[in-house]
């Protein structure tokens, strides 16, 4: 009588095989990433110069240079997360820690590539902006980074009824000059123009406390 044959996944050849693919992915990595530094504290100065260049991509309009630098900023996450994902999975991850400590103080318009918070004033309209930087949702992919719309004055009206608008996943073509606060002005007007008609909302009672709260913070 013949052995019985066992399935490969018996003997666990099909864990065995993932595991050697996921190696083999990690050295690719590794190569791709070997002239980008490796620990926390030569990262930090590296990243803030890649936020100087991709500003400067983004006033001249390059959008393949700008999407370039937004690959090799995930790049120099991954590495120091040792290849595994999760680059902005909480606080500690390495995305999210190179992304808080480069922030723009509140107030202050940011580079092109930092996040931050300010304000600005679209048509006599008062709108708290907070933008991404090079880790916000679809980065890899989009060069306009996405922003949040929150408003400053809750008795008049606003975007929405809630007193909240978020834009992200904004496909228009690069164009050189414009700035974080002339980006999202220009975004607003012609979100008020076009899908509002020019017609803003009054904001929703149950929404008033809150937003006054939040335009504090």
């Amino acid at each position: 009588m013949s052995a019985r044959r066992t399935a490969p996944a018996q003997l666990g050849f099909d864990a065995l095989l993932s595991n050697a693919d996921q190696v083999n992915a990690n050295r690719q990595a590794a190569r791709k990433s070997a002239d980008l530094p490796g620990t926390m504290d030569e990262a930090l100065p590296f990243y803030r110069s890649l936020i100087d260049r991709h500003h400067a991509a983004m006033l001249a309009g390059d959008a393949e240079a700008v999407l370039g630098l937004h690959r090799e900023a995930h790049r120099l996450a991954e590495k120091l997360n040792g290849y595994e994902p999760g680059i902005i999975a909480d606080d500690d991850a390495p995305g999210c820690v190179l992304d808080r400590e480069t922030r723009s103080p509140d107030g202050t318009v940011p580079l092109w590539g930092q996040s931050g918070k300010f304000g600005i004033t679209v048509g006599g309209m008062r709108v708290l902006i907070r933008i991404d930087g090079l880790f916000g949702i679809g980065s890899c992919a989009f060069v306009w980074p996405g922003f949040e719309a929150f408003v400053v004055d809750p008795d008049k009206p606003f975007l929405s009824e809630t007193g909240y608008r978020c834009f992200i996943g904004l496909t228009a073509k690069l164009q050189p000059g414009y700035t974080p606060d002339s980006f999202v002005a220009e975004v607003i007007a012609e979100h008020v123009r076009r899908e509002m008609k020019g017609r803003l909302l009054a904001i929703k009672p149950q929404y008033q406390k809150r937003d006054r709260e939040k335009a504090r913070s």
